[in-house]
Parts: C-alpha cells; structure tokens; sequence
C-alpha cells in the first residue's frame, strides 16, 4: 500500500503526453499546445491613434490651429505636419513620425478657423505603439498551454490558420459485475444501476478525452479478459469494481494474466483504498472501487491528473485553495481522509454524510480536503487547503464588485 503522496508521484513519473496532430485554429478549443508559437511580426504592426482625434504637436497647447486633413483607420500615415497645424486622425489610424500626442475629439473646442487644442497636453498622449503588445519574434504561445477562446484571438493576430497539438487521451471505460445494469435497461429487484460509468464517462469528456464505453463485463476471468482486449488501443482503461477481496473480484488478476505492470495497487486513503494503477503495453490502467463516492473521490485524486498528464499539459498538479472551516468537524483518526464539501468562497462546510456507497453527496461537493492520520477534529475557521472540484461557481447574491 502505497501514500496519497507516492501514488501522485507514480503517475507524474510515468505518465507522459501522446503524439501530436496539426489541426485548425477553429478545432482546437480545450487542446494543448504542442510546441511554442513565436510572432511573425509586431502587434501592433504600426504606431496608431488610440482614440477618435487629433495628432498634434506638444508645443501647441492651449492654442488654435488648423486641421490640415484626415486619416482613418486603414490609410497610409500622412508624413508630416507643421505646428500651427493637426491631423484629424480615427482610432487604429496610422500616426506619422511627425506626431507627438492625440488629443481626443472629446477636449477640443471647434472654432470657425480650426480648433483649439487644451493645454494638458503630455507627449505621446493616446499613442498605441508599434510592438507594445507583442514583439516579432517573442513567443505569444507557450508550449504545454490549453487553448481558449481567447488563444484563438492570439494565433488570428498573427494570421495562423492551423496549430499544433497534443491528440486528446483516449479513454476506455468499463464496469464489472452482473449485478450491474445500464440506465436504460429494465432493472430486477435484486441489481443496481450503473451510476459510475456515465459518471466517468462525462468527467473525462469535461477533461477533454475522446471517451469510448464498453457495456459492463461480467465477473469471470474470461469475461473480464475479453472486455480488456476489446480496450486495449486505448490510453487510458478506466474500470470500476472488482478489485476489493470479494470471491468475485477478479479485476486485477485478470489485468495481470494479459500482462499488466502494477504501478501501485491499494492507497493509504479513506475512502477508495482498493484503487490500482499499472501499465498494460503502451495502456495505462486504472481500477477504481465499485462504491460511487469512493469512485469519485479517486477519480478527482488519480485519475484527473493522469488525463491531464496524458493530455500535455504542464498544469497537471492539483490545485490548492486556502480557506477556512465553516464549522468544526470530528472524524475517526488513522487514516488520510477525504472529506467532501460545500465552499461558498470563503469558507468550507463538510457534507453532513458522505458514506463511501452514496451517490447523493458527489453532486453536492464543491471541493475536498485530505486530512492526515493523527487528526481528528478541524476546529471552526481553521485554515485549510480544498482542492477544487467545481470551478464554475455562480452566486445567489448580489456583492460589492470592486476591489
């Protein structure tokens, strides 16, 4: 049995990202970057106005003078003008070396003959420069980065159609058990429906994965067996139950018997103690329990790195929120514990029950804190470190926004 820990390290020792693929810009939402993207050219690509107004001199403060003509956005920049006299120029407009400062059209005041211009005027007020956004030649895109909406604005800028990425993880999952029915299927009174493979399935689409399910295999060795073989291109086999101590928990051997190498199996945590990680070929292999929460809990724990491992992304470690205990909290000492919980974004308050069997309390945590074998109790407005499991928070009520 192996630490929460040394099983983190197993994974990020062995686990490596799979190859690579050139796509669209347009496709490549939610994928990471395989190599660092470097400018082409300057961002901004000229100097321009950054405001609807007039390229002036400094020296004409607070005087009148003449608009000589106009730029817009598009045009060539005119090449000079004397003092006495301004350019009227449009935002995004090309400034000519002449220009010291845009005054915006907003502090001007017209006059029959011209303009008069105000007289805090700062040099080179209102100018966007040429590269002050990004510099030929710099990287605008790191390697090992997850592409946004937003880094699509980036590769545009510099005029990229297709990028390179890692290929997504592929992800095999089964369940095992003859108890076990899918969703859509009559149930006996005597078999339970399978909530952990939909479950899987959609965390690891949420992951970015391309996500095959097999139907649940049955308990024998064979039958176990057939459904590995039938998952074995994968990256990832996830499985669910079958490796506790039952008479029918042949999971594991039946991993072994095709060659598997066992990374660790069983982990000093609570719940979830029976999860196994190993390497079949070039597969990775995780079994998970067949408890629903315990599933979970070493989904988020183990599995949800190993996929971003996969995945290629640096940002693969867990992340860490310090907050603080809603209220006090006892629990049996002696083992690392997850406890599940609700975070309101300033305080964590544990899930009242949170049995290893239950579904009910999956959808409910917010986040989850580990907690170490000689403690027992987390005192009201303790500190303490959650990671995360739901990101996308909303409120229910209207706060102060500014900081």
């Amino acid at each position: 049995m192996v630490t929460i820990t040394e099983a983190l390290e197993r994974i990020y020792q062995h686990v490596t990202q799979k190859s690579r693929h050139i796509i669209p810009i347009e496709e490549s939402i939610g994928s990471i970057v395989a190599k660092d993207y470097y400018a082409s050219f300057d961002l901004p690509r000229f100097d321009n106005s950054a405001m609807d107004g007039y390229a002036v001199k400094v020296a004409d403060a607070g005087k009148e003078v003449k608009i000589k003509e106009i730029t817009y956005a598009g045009d060539h920049a005119k090449e000079s003008f004397e003092a006495g006299e301004v350019i009227k120029i449009m935002t995004g407009a090309p400034t000519s070396p002449a220009c010291e400062a845009i005054v915006p059209i907003e502090d001007v005041t017209i006059t029959d003959d011209g303009i008069i211009l105000p007289t805090n005027i700062t040099k080179n007020m209102m100018i966007r420069w040429k590269g002050e956004d990004i510099k030929s030649g710099t990287i605008f895109l790191e390697a090992n980065s997850k592409i946004t909406a937003y880094s699509l604005a980036l590769l545009a800028s510099q005029g990229i159609t297709h990028i390179e990425v890692y290929r997504k993880p592929k992800v095999v999952i089964f369940s095992t058990g003859e108890e076990l029915k899918a969703h859509y299927e009559r149930i006996e009174p005597h078999q339970l429906y399978n909530s952990n493979a939909p479950m899987f399935y959609a965390r690891a689409k949420e992951l970015g994965c391309d996500v095959s399910y097999l139907a649940a295999s049955g308990d024998s060795i064979e039958e176990l067996q057939e459904a590995v073989k039938q998952a074995m291109d994968a990256d990832l086999i996830l499985t669910s139950g079958g490796v506790s101590v039952g008479d029918k928990d042949f999971t594991i051997q039946a991993f072994k018997e095709l060659g598997m190498e066992i990374l660790f199996s069983k982990v000093n945590i609570k719940p979830g103690k029976p999860t196994t990680f190993g390497k079949l070929h070039d597969c990775f292999v995780i079994n998970l329990p067949g408890n629903p929460l315990a599933a979970m809990v070493n989904f988020e724990m183990f599995v949800k790195p190993t996929i971003l491992k996969l995945s290629g992304t640096k940002g693969f470690y867990h992340p860490i929120i310090e907050t603080k205990m809603k209220k006090e909290h006892t629990f049996r000492a002696g083992k690392h514990t997850v406890i599940l919980g609700r975070w309101d974004g300033s305080s964590f308050e544990p899930l009242e029950n949170q049995k290893p069997g239950m579904v009910s309390p999956i959808t409910q945590a917010d986040g989850m804190i580990l907690t170490a074998p000689e403690t027992d109790k987390l005192a009201h407005n303790q500190v303490v470190k959650m990671i995360p499991i739901k990101i996308d928070l909303q409120s229910e009520k209207k706060e102060d926004l500014y900081s």
